[in-house]
C-alpha cells in the first residue's frame, strides 16, 4: 500500500455496533463483494475518515497520535488499512479485479441462487412452508380475491417484519394466478438511477423454481437498449425481487389447483430521476408489451414507504404509529392515494424523487407501473409501520391494483349476487 490512503469503497454498510461488548462501527459490503463484517474499535475510527484518496499514511499517524495522546506507529496503521483491504473494503486496483471477477461469475452462472434464504427467511423447504403458513394464519383479516387483479404490491421489507402486508397482499393470488405470468417490478437499492436490471436466469427458491420468460426480456432489450442492464449484477444480491418470488412459489403451492408455475420477468428499477428520454422508451416498452399480450401479465410490485429514524440519518429516533410518524402515515397515505388513482405525476410531484425526506424506496416501481399501465386504479389492502430497530421505522403497504373495465365487471358481478 503507497503513503496515500486509499478510499473506503462508496456503498458500504456503515453502522454503529449493535454488541455492546464489541463497541465501535460495522462496516459491511451490501453487494457481496466481500463476505468480511469488519467491527472497527473505537480508538482506530479516526484512521476511517483518513481513508479518502488524499490523506497521507504520516498524517494520518500525526492525527491519531494528536487524539490518542500516545505515538502510533506507521506499521500498526499500516496493519490495520492492510485487513480493511484484503476484506474489500478499500478502493485499490486488487478489489478493482475482485468486483471484475465477481460480476463475471454472476452473469456465467445458469441461475440466481436465493441470496437471502437462511438469514431473511428459512433455507430448508419445510420450516420455510411452515413459516409462512404461520404468517397467514396470524393475519385473519386479510380477505381472498374474488377476481383476478391486474396487480398486487407487496413490501419488501423482511418477511418477519412486514407479514401482516406480505400476506394482505399475496391473499390475493390465488384468483389471479391462473393462466398468467408475471413482470415483477422491485426496487434496485444499489442500481445507477435511470436503468433497469435485466436478468434471464432462472430464480431459485426453497419452494421451487420460476423461469424468466426470455423472449419478454429480448422485447425490451431491443425496444429500448440503452435503458436496460442486462445480468445486472445487482440481481445477485437484491431482495426486492427475490422475496416476492418466494411468496408467489408459496401462493401457488397454497392454491392447490397443480398449475404449473408462472414464468416471470424480473425487473429491478433504478432510481428514477429528471427526464430522461431513455426511461420514457423503457415505460413505452413496457406498455407496448402488455398490449401485445392483454390479459397474460400479472403485474407485481416490490416496495417500501418511508424510512425514518436515526438507521436513516434523522437526528430524532421513531417509534412506529406514534410521534413523528403519525404525520409520516398521514403523508403516506396522500402520496398512495394518488397511487391508487392513477395519477402517476401527481405522486412524482408528492415524492420529489431527487430529494425525499421520507425516503420512498418503492417509488421508481410504482412510478414505473402507472405510466406502464395508466388505465389502473387501485385500492389500499394493508398499511404498517414497522421498528427495524429501537430508533427507526419502515413504512409499507399492500395494494391490489385493476383496470377500470375489470372494476366495472366485478361491481356488476355484486350487484347480481345481491339482488
Amino acid at each position: 500500500m503507497s503513503d496515500l490512503i486509499p478510499s473506503l469503497r462508496p456503498g458500504l454498510d456503515v453502522f454503529a455496533s449493535p454488541d455492546p461488548e464489541r463497541p465501535g462501527v460495522v462496516l459491511r459490503d451490501p453487494m457481496g463483494y466481500s463476505d468480511a463484517i469488519a467491527i472497527v474499535p473505537p480508538p482506530w475510527l479516526p484512521v476511517l475518515r483518513c481513508c479518502n484518496g488524499h490523506t497521507t499514511l504520516l498524517d494520518c499517524q500525526a492525527q491519531l497520535t494528536r487524539l490518542s495522546g500516545e505515538i502510533v506507529s506507521a506499521e500498526a496503521i499500516r496493519s490495520f488499512l492492510d485487513v480493511l483491504a484484503k476484506h474489500g473494503f478499500m478502493a485499490t486496483p486488487d478489489f478493482a479485479e475482485r468486483k471484475r471477477r465477481v460480476e463475471q461469475a454472476f452473469a456465467a452462472a445458469p441461475v440466481r441462487a436465493p441470496r437471502h434464504a437462511a438469514s431473511a427467511y428459512p433455507a430448508e423447504a419445510a420450516e420455510l412452508r411452515a413459516t409462512l403458513q404461520g404468517y397467514f394464519a396470524g393475519a385473519p383479516g386479510a380477505r381472498e380475491a374474488s377476481a383476478p387483479a391486474l396487480a398486487l404490491a407487496a413490501p419488501h421489507v423482511s418477511p418477519a417484519g412486514g407479514a401482516a402486508s406480505y400476506v394482505h397482499a399475496y391473499r390475493q393470488w390465488p384468483a389471479a394466478l391462473a393462466g398468467r405470468e408475471l413482470i415483477i417490478l422491485g426496487t434496485s437499492h444499489y442500481g445507477l438511477p435511470n436503468r433497469f436490471g435485466l436478468t434471464r436466469k432462472t430464480f431459485l427458491t426453497p419452494l421451487g423454481s420460476l423461469e424468466v420468460a426470455g423472449d419478454a426480456v429480448d422485447f425490451l432489450l431491443q425496444r429500448a437498449p440503452e435503458a436496460c442492464i442486462l445480468e445486472d449484477y445487482c440481481h445477485a444480491v437484491e431482495h426486492s425481487i427475490e422475496f416476492q418470488c418466494v411468496f408467489a412459489r408459496y401462493a401457488l403451492e397454497a392454491a392447490g389447483h397443480g398449475l404449473p408455475p408462472p414464468r416471470i420477468v424480473p425487473i429491478l428499477c433504478g432510481p428514477i430521476l429528471g427526464d430522461d428520454p431513455a426511461v420514457e422508451r423503457f415505460i413505452a416498452a413496457l406498455s407496448e408489451l402488455a398490449a401485445v399480450r392483454p390479459g397474460q401479465w400479472l403485474w407485481v410490485l416490490g416496495i417500501d414507504l418511508a424510512h425514518i429514524g436515526r438507521r436513516y440519518g434523522d437526528r430524532l429516533a421513531a417509534r412506529a404509529d406514534s410521534g413523528l410518524m403519525v404525520d409520516v402515515r398521514r403523508r403516506d397515505e396522500e402520496r398512495l392515494a394518488a397511487a391508487l388513482a392513477g395519477d402517476a405525476a401527481g405522486l412524482r410531484a408528492l415524492v420529489r424523487p431527487d430529494d425525499d425526506d421520507l425516503r420512498w424506496c418503492g417509488f421508481a416501481p410504482l412510478y414505473t407501473f402507472l405510466r406502464a399501465q395508466p388505465q389502473a386504479r387501485g385500492s389500499l389492502l394493508h398499511y404498517q409501520q414497522w421498528n427495524i430497530d429501537e430508533e427507526s421505522v419502515v413504512s409499507f403497504a399492500a395494494l391490489r391494483f385493476d383496470s377500470p373495465i375489470s372494476r366495472a365487471a366485478d361491481a356488476d358481478r355484486e350487484a347480481m349476487a345481491g339482488s
